[in-house]
């Protein structure tokens, strides 16, 4: 073999070596937000090549599953059930602290006098819950025993509401305000009244097909958490000290509902992983 080849295939080599080492492993996910931000952030905490790609097509709760199961998404978000876990990857720290299992509820202006009057859930009973069929949200309100109207899409609740054909429609607290917002009607609005609390945390859900990717991210959550910059961000990106002060959590009166089928492995032992919201004993009862 002559000089020259001998430096080409060196060239050659030198290459693929440096393409191999600023390629990025692309990660196709849905989260959006805070979501997105924390993904990204954990990942780059052990693996800084991840590089995420965005899908916008709007999806329900079942394509999501179907999407992730056939290796066209690789991270999507959701609140947990025992069916979600089965299917594909939990990564078990809960993205939201569980606030989403802390409801607030959008209901008719002309209601919240009813609301007002709500002592216990034997109080809560008279209203009618409205959500969407896919949410988890929908078999916990059901397995309580609380009368609920579902739909299979979202944005149907809003005139569905209006409408009288149930009272309230239940958000998780970090996300009520700005719903309401994007669905902006004057004859409603978030009640003054009433948390509706259950454990039923938000976790990341990985591809099956995806083992390292779901191992990495619970490094990245793992080593967030411990270091404080979980939190730190989760503070500074939900505001929660605003969050706190507009909710008035404490002077609310807390339904409290249990979660069929929650899975024995919810880290719920692990206060670190959780705002103090679940031991507030709320306005007298």
């Amino acid at each position: 073999m002559n000089k020259t080849a001998v430096t080409l295939i060196l060239l050659l080599s030198v290459l693929l070596m440096a393409s191999h080492a600023f390629a990025k492993d692309v990660v196709t996910t849905i989260p959006q937000s805070w979501q997105l931000t924390l993904m990204e952030t954990a990942l780059e905490r052990v693996n800084s090549q991840y590089q995420s790609k965005i899908i916008t097509t709007e999806m329900n709760q079942k394509r999501k599953v179907e999407e992730s199961l056939a290796g066209n998404v690789d991270v999507f978000w959701s609140m947990t059930s025992a069916e979600l876990e089965s299917q594909v990857l939990p990564i078990r720290i809960p993205i939201f602290k569980g606030l989403l299992g802390n409801r607030l509820l959008i209901i008719r202006k002309q209601s919240q006098a009813d609301f007002n009057r709500v002592r216990n859930q034997a109080d809560f009973e008279q209203f009618t819950a409205g959500q969407n069929h896919y949410w988890p949200d929908a078999g916990i309100i059901q397995a309580a025993g609380l009368p609920i109207i579902t739909t299979y899409k979202y944005k149907n609740l809003y005139p569905m509401l209006e409408g009288e054909r149930f009272d309230y429609l239940a958000l998780g607290a970090q996300e009520i305000w700005g719903e309401l917002d994007k669905h902006p009607d004057p004859r409603l609005k978030v009640d003054d009244r009433v948390l509706l609390q259950y454990r039923s945390p938000a976790y990341f859900f990985v591809s099956p097909q995806q083992p390292q990717l779901a191992r990495d991210l619970l490094q990245g959550l793992e080593l967030m958490v411990s270091d404080g910059s979980f939190d730190k961000l989760f503070n500074q990106h939900l505001k929660i000290d605003e969050l706190y002060a507009k909710a008035n959590f404490e002077q609310r009166a807390i339904i409290r509902l249990k979660t069929p089928g929650l899975s024995p492995l919810t880290p719920i032992s692990r206060s670190e992983l959780w705002l103090d919201l679940f031991s507030i004993e709320g306005a007298m009862q």
